[in-house]
Order: C-alpha cells, then structure tokens, then sequence
C-alpha cells in the first residue's frame, strides 16, 4: 500500500503542478492530454511483459529495482526545458512504475486466503486514492513553500528512491522466506487457500483458453471502465477545480486531498464488508455483483450530479461521495487470483492493467479535447457517468467463485 501510494503522489505530482507548467511552456488543452496521458503509454505496453516476469522471476527484486528507477525518472523531470522532455520522462515514469501492481496481486496470491483477499486488494489499490489525495496536499505544499514545481519533482522523486531501498528489504515473495511466520500461520494460509481447489494438476487451463473466458475479459472490460472514471478524475480534476471553479493552487490541493481520502476510506470499508459478508456465508457472486455494481451506480448519479451542479461546495461533495464508493472496485484486484492458477496471477493481473491502462492513454487525451471543443467539462463529466454505468454491467457477468470450487 504504501509503494502503491508513493507511485500515485509521482502521477498526481503532473495533475498538481500542470497549471504552472501549462503557464510556463504556453501550452494549450491538447498539449495537456498528451502528457497527461504519456505515462499510461509506456505503463500500459509493459503490464504483460512485467507480468510474465515477475510469475517467472517473483516480486521482491523487481519491485525494488522498479521504485529506485521511477523515482529517478520523477527528479529527472525537474530538468525538463519544454513539453517533449517532460513528455519522456513521464514515459520512462511509465515503464519503471508498471510492475508493482501485478507484483501485489501476485504477493496477494502467496500470502492470503480466500476470505482475505478482498482486504489485501483494497490496501494493495487503497495507495491509489491516499496517493493521489497526499500528492495533492504535498505536490502542492511543495510548490507553495519553494515556488518551484521543479523543487517539488525532485524531493519526491529522492524519497521514492529511499523508498525502493526499504521494500527491498522487507518484502518476501512468500510466507515461508519471512523469518516472522511461525508454522501455524504458514498451514493457515497454505491450507485456508488450497481449500475447496481441486489438485494442481486438474485445473491446469491453457493460457489461450483462460483468456477467452467470458470472466475474465469482463474482468478486462470492468477493470478498464474502473480506470476510464478513476484516471480521468486523476488527470483533469485539478484544472476542473481551477478553471470551472476558481480554486487557486492552494484550495485545489486541499479540495482534491479531501476527495481522494474519502476515496481511500471507501476503499478499506468496502474490503472489510465484502470479506466479512463472505465469511458470514455470503456467496462470491452475490456478494462481489451486489458491491461491485451497487457501488458503480451510485458514482454515476454522483457525477452526473456535479455535471449540472454550479456550486463549489456541492461539486465537491458530491466528488467525496462518488470517490468513497467507487473505490470499492479496487478488490478487482483479487480477481486474478480468482480466475487464474497460481503459476498465470501477475501475468493475467498484468494483462488486466495492460486493458485498464489503455483508458489511461485514451482518456486524458479524450477530455482534453472534449474540453477544446466544447469549452466546458460538461461532456468529459458524461463519458465518467456512462463509463461508471458499463461498469456496473461487466461486474454482473463475471463468475466470483473460486475456479476449483466451480
């Protein structure tokens, strides 16, 4: 969780300082789209490869050398002259960043049970919105205290660094390497997550036919509409705040903390009901379609309401309460786990965020030129609301129990 946070103060670091840097290279909407969107280019092309990786290689080596380099690549940012040279950086930012969430849905398969799993996606995904909601109130206080974005890149691009060097050496990539795990916790685990499965060598499914199940590419397609609302809000709230609302730097720092915080604390609520609903004899499928969709609808009429709402406050709360609850489709990331065999999670995981990222290169690009052609965010607020309701959908299709138990 606290990689995935520090990974999303990096992204948010652009979203933050993009007012002042738009300024400084007189830079127009679609100039905004392109490097708001650089990123997910290089994240986005790398999920399947990393995810390959780290099944072969395991998690803690490459994610340790994953966070030094991002954050090398977010203080080189700092040196940039012009858009283009932002616009690399943000792509080497990209391609150092991509492995660390098939990396936690591979730690989630090692170290949890089934009824566990849901808690551990949320702490896994719960660092995107306490990322984006601390790199708000940092990226901007940085600004604010030195009058210099580049500052700000820097510093948290060191940290980052000092980051890496730390999860080195805690991570183990499973229960057996940790010298903390004694013999009853390790036949807990081994023993809740074996249970209901049938042998290993009866649910070997070809990665081919695995990728063709309805499951898992409604999986694919929920995973990418999640991504379309959270990364749209991501990239272009902060100028929705400052251009259609007329928060300066400072308010909108605070505004978006608070709005991504409640996003945060949905997202922890949201893995305890699930996994106590299903502790309490819950079925999968009931429990994850009702979370799931029920969650998405709400955003939606949420964000449709922002979209006619003229008030600063009101816009606002309402972003609160679709953020709270949206986020409780971070247990997306237990699905891989799920749906895949042990030997195929941080591969399948990898080819769901290569799918989620996709919106992440489309989407920013996409409001930004809806918000060219219109001179409103009006429309950009739609495709969120539509993008919220195929979400709802694609979460009913998807087949929650466990593939053994099947």
């Amino acid at each position: 969780m606290l990689l995935t946070a520090i990974n999303y103060i990096d992204r948010a670091s652009l979203s933050v300082a993009l007012p002042l840097i738009s300024s400084e290279f007189n830079l127009q909407p679609w100039h905004e789209g392109l490097l708001l969107s650089a990123f997910f280019w290089s994240y986005a092309l790398m999920q399947i490869p990393v995810g390959l990786l780290i099944d072969r290689f395991q998690a803690r080596n490459i994610i340790g050398i994953a966070t030094v380099t991002w954050g090398a690549f977010q203080a080189l940012g700092a040196a940039s002259t012009g858009w283009t040279t932002l616009l690399l950086t943000r792509m080497g930012l990209g391609v150092a960043e991509s492995p660390i969430f098939p990396a936690g849905a591979k730690l989630n398969s090692a170290w949890l049970t089934p009824n566990e799993r849901g808690r551990g996606a949320v702490l896994l995904d719960g660092g995107a919105p306490l990322g984006t909601a601390l790199g708000a109130l940092i990226i901007a206080g940085l600004i604010t205290l030195f009058g210099s974005w580049q500052i700000a890149f820097v510093i948290a691009g060191v940290g980052t660094m000092a980051a890496g060097l730390w999860a080195w050496r805690v991570i183990r990539d499973h229960p057996t390497e940790h010298p903390a795990v004694n013999a009853a916790e390790l036949a807990h685990i081994q023993n809740s997550a074996n249970l209901g499965r049938k042998p290993i060598a009866a649910e070997r499914v070809p990665f081919r036919t695995l990728i063709r199940d309805r499951s898992v590419l409604s999986m694919f397609a929920g995973y990418s509409c999640i991504t379309s609302v959270f990364y749209g809000l991501l990239t272009w709230m902060p100028s929705y705040l400052h251009q259609t609302h007329g928060l300066n730097i400072a308010a909108m720092g605070s505004a978006t903390f608070g709005i991504f915080m409640c996003g945060f604390v949905g997202e922890l609520i949201g893995g305890v009901v699930a996994d106590r609903w299903r502790s309490n004899g819950g079925s999968p499928n009931l429990v994850m379609r009702s979370m799931f969709s029920g969650s998405a609808l709400v955003a939606a009429i949420c964000i449709l309401g922002v979209a006619y709402s003229a008030n600063t406050g009101t816009a606002i709360a309402l972003l609160c309460v679709a953020l709270f609850f949206i986020r409780w489709c971070g247990m997306y990331w237990s699905l891989p786990a799920i749906l895949g065999e042990k030997s195929k999670v941080a591969t399948l995981a990898g080819m769901m965020n290569f799918f989620g990222n996709i919106a992440g290169v489309i989407v920013p690009i996409l409001v930004g030129a809806l918000v060219q052609y219109t001179d409103s965010y009006f429309a950009a607020l739609l495709f969120f609301v539509v993008m919220a309701l195929l979400l709802a959908l694609f979460s009913c299709i998807i087949d929650y129990r466990e593939r053994g138990a099947r």
